[in-house]
């Protein structure tokens, strides 16, 4: 017996010896190969990276990264979203709503044994020119019913997207405008990633093509038309009769802001919809009975969000579903499959937290709520923290918040913005926001809080009012600067102001808020790393 294991022990200390030998010394020349990279998608809508494997026992690590906007001194050329170690040559990526790329490296026992590749552009959002890359496809042997939910990944800054559908290929393929020849029907009012279509007057057609665009807040393109795919159509099939959760393009590591915001894909024709919010699954998937013990319900004229108007910060597990409602008030259908979120448990006192309006909130380019995490400054933080963020609150109504809202949390630092829709507001004077301000500051000093105030930045009036129809005070700008320069006389703040304005230095640029007043992911991405570049102000 001893024998044997001292024979085990040689072959085993041989063997080590070996690996060592080879990793080290390269005699396999290992460094030199390349990965050669491809993608896979599911039906879902996910992608899986897969490569060569390395002739050779190994791990690989996955890094992903995505392009940072280059205006911020001292900020890396990408931002860094972490890494997954994978025993395979093959990994599901984390879903995502913005062009990412990913760069692989193997790994042996004794270290790395490649290179890190070069980076592999995700092909979602890497398409020159951009069009929507579709999720559902309607293939021959998975045909859709005469009611099918068309569904693509969501195009950063789109506005709303329009649908044709043509008899058959298009002369073109992308372009810009509808077919003339196949074109059968379009639609522009689609204000989210999905669409169910009405397809009853094909129902004698084998199939149909489909495709779709992007389009901007003038209904003007961004980038071409997808590919037209063929569209199967089986007339005896069910049809879809409750709404589509829409959780496709969620950005990495995604969390509900406190605030919950809901959304799905709608119904052909449905506009208003109930949705109810429970701490358990409901006992049945897809019923019709509300759930007895929910925790909230709402029911809203909107068909693609819902705000939640309280705040969720108990620890623990949500859940949360939807169904449509007619105008008579009776259920459209059944409930939607059920959606599960988690809010994690926080520490005594969070380092970090972010207070104001709905530009901390989320959201953006019109469309997109505050669940589009990408359309959130804080996202884009290389650090954690916790959003605070309330759509639609004037500088007084996020002081009259704080106390629910902040002091469970007691923050080491707090990041404060608010004032923005006061400052739009004609009967509001700049002396109340900077009361606000003060106010807000008080309580944070009395509760051993670091109140970190971010300057407003400035506005667009022409484009809010395109956007909202709605006006803006002539005064917006001197207010602006009343502010502001309270602001900079804080002990702590940073300055994001000067980094928005267009050429003219008088309005926001619209390159960085199609609305005028919610920067887009572009802007978001700004804030988050202005904010990156200035925690030297942060209490440690």
């Amino acid at each position: 017996m001893k024998k044997f294991l001292l024979f085990t022990l040689i072959i085993l200390g041989f063997t080590i010896l070996s690996a060592f030998m080879a990793e080290k010394t390269d005699v396999l020349g290992l460094r030199n190969m390349t990965l050669s990279a491809s993608f896979d998608e599911t039906k879902d809508g996910k992608l899986t990276l897969s490569w060569d494997p390395l002739p050779y026992p190994c791990f690989y690590k996955v890094e992903t990264y995505s392009p940072t906007t280059g205006l911020v001194e001292g900020e890396p050329e990408s931002k860094f979203w972490g890494s997954n170690i994978t025993m395979k040559a093959s990994l599901e990526l984390p879903s995502s709503a913005i062009p990412m790329s990913y760069r692989v490296t193997a790994y042996g026992m004794f270290g790395q044994l490649t290179d890190p590749s070069a980076p592999i552009a995700n092909p979602i959002h890497s398409k020159n020119p951009v069009s929507p890359s579709i999720i559902y496809h309607y293939k021959e042997d998975t045909p859709a019913s005469l009611m099918p939910f068309l569904v693509w990944h969501s195009v950063p800054n789109a506005v709303c997207y329009e649908v044709e559908l043509l008899a058959g290929k298009p002369a073109q393929e992308g372009g810009t405008a509808p077919d003339k020849a196949n074109h059968l029907e379009s639609t522009q009012l689609i204000f989210t990633n999905g669409w169910q279509a009405n397809l009853k007057k094909y129902a004698n057609r084998k199939f149909i093509y489909w495709r779709v665009r992007a389009l901007d807040i003038h209904h003007q393109p961004i980038g071409e038309f997808s590919p037209a795919e063929e569209l199967y159509i089986d007339p005896n099939l069910p049809q879809p009769d409750h709404p589509l959760l829409n959780e496709f393009d969620q950005m990495p590591n995604f969390e509900m802001p406190i605030y919950p915001v809901y959304q799905w894909i709608p119904l052909n024709g449905v506009e208003r919809y109930e949705v109810e919010l429970m701490i358990h699954p409901p006992a049945k998937e897809n019923d019709n009975v509300p759930t007895a013990d929910a925790a909230w319900r709402k029911v809203v004229n909107s068909a693609t969000a819902c705000y939640d108007e309280y705040p969720r910060p108990y620890a623990g597990d949500y859940y949360w579903r939807v169904r449509g409602i007619d105008k008579s008030g009776n259920p459209v259908g059944v409930w939607s499959d059920a959606a599960h979120f988690v809010v994690k448990q926080q520490p005594e006192r969070v380092p970090v937290a972010v207070l104001g309006d709905s530009i901390t909130h989320g959201g953006g380019a019109v469309s997109n709520s505050p669940a589009a995490l990408e359309y959130s400054y804080t996202t884009y933080f290389d650090f954690p923290c916790l959003n605070l963020g309330r759509s639609g609150d004037t500088s007084t109504m996020t002081l009259q918040r704080f106390d629910q809202d902040v002091l469970p949390y007691k923050p080491l630092n707090l990041l404060i913005l608010t004032g923005t829709n006061s400052l739009r507001a004609g009967s509001i004077n700049p002396d109340i926001i900077i009361n606000d301000l003060n106010a807000i500051k008080a309580k944070c000093e009395a509760n051993d809080i670091r109140p970190i105030f971010l300057t407003l930045m400035p506005v667009n009036p022409a484009n809010i009012q395109f956007a909202f129809h709605t006006a803006t005070d002539k005064q917006w700008k001197a207010k602006l600067q009343q502010v502001n320069n309270w602001v900079r006389n804080q002990p702590y703040f940073i300055d994001l102001e000067p980094y928005f304005y267009d050429k003219s230095r008088q309005v926001m640029d619209t390159s960085f808020s199609i609305d005028g007043l919610h920067p887009d992911v572009r802007g978001k991405m700004l804030m988050g790393e202005i904010i990156n570049q200035h925690k030297d102000v942060f209490r440690k």
